[in-house]
């Protein structure tokens, strides 16, 4: 955070001179009193509607963030408008970035997606016809700490099991989400024997097939595992996929990362669990004017320090790490820079 200092006071010298002096005299009147008129204004959001459009179901950790922002983020913006959240699945969470495109840009529409659609995009942008380059984001509330994990009564213990096993099978979503980018990571440059069932619409449908015995496995966010699963042993964590180590997790579990040897395979893998860092993103079309974004944007910055926002997050168990919005926007274009020959390889892994 950058430091205040305090500005030396400039006083004007005037010298007043006949008739222009009276006319000098106004205009300096009126423009110290401009700022003041100014700040009585009526500020732009105040009245208004904002809408949280999340690419997702309810149920799932990016519906659980949007409404924990939908019920924070408002007190921080001047003239306090309401706030809504409207679930828009569908094409792995492309239908509700197109919605945000064609919603107004003033500011008031905000979208939450998954984030891996960005590599998406870059990878295919035949498919996902998004630059996200050309929206603004206000904010990542945190990092997607993600891992896969298979039903204990399967039988598969650890990653040695799991590399051993014949085949097991992972649920689906639609192409472009985390999951089902995980699996192919898991598929095609970790060796996994995996078989997705298709036709789940997010991951709260995948966890309720999990318990009843149609997938046997599934990837996710670490802080929408139930507490009961991790508790009383239900399922058995197989790798870790994000960098991040996390508590509660045995150390025993590896990373993704750190079982490639090979320095292409491992730039490939970067490049594709990159979203997982960029994992809860807000954003508003790019025209939005210059002084909304920073109206939203500095309130988002408040809201993930506010301590009535981190009780609910904590209490929720979704954790907090958050990324300026500047910074998500520095993140997007080092993956847009990303080399062609690494980019065509993540495609085929991602793709098959």
């Amino acid at each position: 955070m950058e430091s205040s200092t305090s500005r030396p006071t400039w006083r004007p010298r005037i010298t007043l001179r006949g008739g222009v002096a009276a006319v000098g005299l106004l205009a300096l009147l009126a423009a110290v009193s401009a700022p003041a008129q100014a700040q009585g204004a009526k500020p732009f959001f105040s009245g208004k509607t904002l809408k949280i459009i999340v690419g997702l179901p309810p149920g799932g950790g990016a519906d659980a963030y949007a409404r924990l922002v939908q019920r924070h983020l408002a007190r921080h913006i001047a003239g306090a408008p309401s706030i809504i959240v409207q679930n828009m699945p569908g094409a792995g969470t492309l239908r509700s970035v197109m919605a945000l495109a064609a919603s107004p840009e003033d500011g008031t529409v905000i979208g939450t997606f998954s984030s891996a659609l960005i590599t998406e995009a870059i990878a295919v942008p035949e498919r996902v016809k998004v630059d996200f380059r050309k929206y603004a984001f206000i904010g990542n509330v945190s990092e997607d700490i993600r891992v896969c994990y298979v039903w204990s009564a399967v039988g598969v213990r650890n990653w040695q099991d799991l590399r051993a096993r014949d085949l097991i099978q992972f649920g689906a979503t639609a192409t472009g989400t985390a999951g089902n980018v995980d699996t192919a990571v898991l598929r095609n440059l970790l060796g996994i024997k995996l078989k997705q069932v298709l036709g789940y619409a997010g991951s709260a449908e995948k966890r309720l097939a999990l318990e009843k015995g149609e997938i046997d496995g599934d990837c996710g966010g670490w802080n929408v595992i139930p507490p009961d699963w991790l508790r009383d042993r239900k399922i058995n964590v197989m790798v870790r996929l994000s960098p991040t180590r996390l508590a509660g997790l045995d150390d025993s579990v590896p990373f993704g990362g750190d079982l490639l040897s090979d320095a292409r395979d491992r730039g490939v893998y970067d490049f594709l669990i990159a979203p997982e860092r960029l994992g809860r993103p807000f954003m508003v079309a790019g025209k939005v004017p210059a002084e909304r974004l920073v109206t939203l944007r500095a309130a988002f910055d408040a809201m993930v320090d506010d301590p009535l926002f981190l009780a609910e997050a904590e209490k929720l168990g979704l954790p907090v790490m958050p990324m300026k919005g500047e910074e998500v926007d520095r993140h997007i274009a080092a993956l847009y820079a990303t080399p062609a020959d690494l980019v065509a390889r993540a495609k085929a892994i991602a793709g098959d």
